[in-house]
This record gives C-alpha cells, structure tokens and sequence, in this order.
C-alpha cells in the first residue's frame, strides 16, 4: 500500500492519520512542495493526503505548486483512488473540483463542535462519530460545495466541513489527524498565533481536557489558511470576525469503541483498489483523541 504525503509547512504533524497509517504497514512517500516545490508522480500512490499550511488555496504568488496539487487530487480522486484532504488541504480539493475560495469569512479556532448531515451519519467514515462531535479546527477560509459532491458535516460557522465525492475522495475542514500531543505541541510551537485568536487559551486551555472545554472561539483575529497563522499584522488586522461563544455538554461522552471501529474500518478500506473490493478512502482514520474519554 502506496501512500503519497504532501505537507505544505514547515511544522506537520501527521498525528492520527500517521498512526493508522503505520499500523497498517503503509509505505509512505513524503512530499514537501513549500521547500522544493516537487509533488507525487500520478501513478506513485494507492493514496494522496494533503495536510494543512500557512498559505491559502488560492496563494499561486507565494506557493507557485498549488495549482498542479489541486489538479492532482482532483486526478487522483477520479481514477478511484484514495485522497484525503485536511484544512488548506480540502479547501484545495475544493479548488480543484471547481469550487469557490471564500478568503477569511470562516474563522474558527479551537475545540470546536462540528455536526453530521444525514448523509454523513450514514457515510461508512463518519458513521463511527457521535452526530455532533468537538475536533479542532484552525483556520479563515472556506469553500462552496463542488458540483456532485455530498456535504457530510457542518458548523455554524462553515457549513462545509467535509464532502466525499467519487468513490474515495474526502475533504475535512476540521483537523482530523490533531490528537492531543499535536495541539499541545502547536500551543509550544505557535504561542503567539494561539494568543492572537483567543487571548488567554495559553493559560486555560489545556489539551487534555478538550472534550471538557470545546467551544467555538470568543472574537478572532485570523488571516489562517490551512495552519492559521498570520502573514502580517495588516493582514491579522483586516480578518477580525467575532464568532458567537458556544459551550459543549460537559457530560457528553463518545461512544464505546469507537476507536477500535475506526482503526478496523481503516484497515478494511485502505488498501489498493485490486486488493480489495471494499475499499472506500484513505480518510479511514482512527478517531482524534480529541474525543476519546479516557
């Protein structure tokens, strides 16, 4: 099993996406076209993720390669092939299936509620999750739905959060692979981008008790694209969106075992297309420990 990696920033976690993806003994090959600009060969991979970035799906200026990546999630996508984007890396697949780019109306930060659509409740990926469930999200842009795809899952503040379309190709808004580790590890390494959001998260929030503390952010200032962090204080300046404050049920609790179905769904569907007949998506992926109760 041949699993294309794009990362488009510096600082990636693979998080989740990169256990189950070890788990299952997948060979990996790692792209990082924001240093050298090089992207997988159409015919290298079983399966494409594409992580998140800095920059937005529409930054050609900054990040000449974007164009060529969207196209190939789109190409990939249409062959029957896994493809997974994450953040920056749906609203690409979005670009690349003919969608609009919305530029910093959809900002959201933080342990956020993302909520299942009908068809997302019965999708074989998401089907696993509660019907609403908090997963973390960075990010200001959204997209319109492509012509064809199915909306899975929604926010009151972007109503897109995931599509599938064809027969393997998922788009997650929310940041599928952050388990806690990873947040923890972002609040290290981003500590003024964090403040910036929601001033005080630094000192309050604390990675472990984020299935306790998911809200939607209080007043934001963020240009974030894929990663969320600001290219500029003009720019930090010019997004600032306030975002009505949500609390989430202190008593929910996700359902027993989930995370063993998503892992076993994982290892069902991610194989090759001639190997196995129920192959479905990369997107497969063990459930975030976001919303895992210890």
């Amino acid at each position: 099993m041949r699993v294309a990696i794009v990362e488009n920033t510096r600082v990636t976690h693979h998080g989740q996406v990169g256990v189950a993806l070890h788990e299952q003994a997948a060979r990996i090959d790692l792209y990082k076209p924001w240093s050298d600009s090089r992207l997988p060969e159409a015919d290298a991979f079983d399966a494409l993720v594409v992580f998140g970035g800095e920059q937005s799906a529409r930054d050609d200026h900054t990040h000449p390669y974007l164009p060529d990546l969207a196209r190939l999630m789109r190409a990939a996508g249409q062959q029957g092939k896994a493809v997974l984007g994450i953040c920056l890396g749906s609203q690409l697949l979005a670009r690349g299936l003919g969608a609009e780019n919305h530029l910093g109306t959809a900002p959201e930060f933080g342990w956020c509620d993302v909520t299942l659509t009908e068809a997302g409740r019965a999708d074989p990926v998401l089907s696993h999750l509660p019907a609403t469930f908090p997963i973390f999200q960075w990010h200001s842009d959204t997209f319109t739905l492509p012509d064809g795809a199915t909306r899975l899952a929604g926010s009151p503040v972007a109503q897109n959060q995931c599509f599938r379309l064809n027969r393997a190709t998922y788009a997650m808004q929310f940041h599928f692979e952050a388990s806690r580790p990873v947040v923890a590890d972002w609040n290290r390494s981003f500590p003024e981008a964090v403040e910036r959001n929601i001033p005080g998260w630094l000192s309050t929030h604390h990675p472990e008790q984020a299935p306790r503390r998911a809200r939607w952010p209080m007043p934001m200032a963020l240009p974030s694209r894929g990663l969320g962090l600001p290219s500029s204080k003009a720019e930090t300046d010019t997004v600032s969106a306030p975002i009505s404050a949500h609390r989430s049920n202190p008593a929910r609790r996700r359902p027993s075992g989930i995370c063993v179905k998503f892992r076993r769904e994982f290892c069902n569907r991610i194989r090759p297309l001639h190997t196995s007949a129920a192959f479905v998506t990369a997107a497969s992926l063990p459930l975030p420990q976001s919303v895992i109760t210890r």
